[in-house]
């Protein structure tokens, strides 16, 4: 299973706003149209995901419950 919390940098009691801080500050480096790199498409794509995913209280509860 892929840890979210650990691709976000943050810890598994973290905050919305300390999940949303730590978000913005790795995909301002890693979004596509700022970083030409073609790992950053994918590096994105994973950061996305593991963003709303513990954003939203529901779909964090289910992830941390598996």
């Amino acid at each position: 299973m892929i840890d979210y919390y650990k691709i976000l940098g943050v810890k598994s009691n973290a905050s919305s706003a300390e999940i949303k801080s730590a978000y913005r500050k790795l995909a301002r480096k890693s979004h596509p149209d700022l970083n030409p790199d073609s790992k950053a498409a994918r590096e994105f794509a994973v950061l996305s995901k593991a963003y709303h995913v513990l954003i939203d209280p529901q779909d964090r509860a289910y992830y941390d419950q598996q």
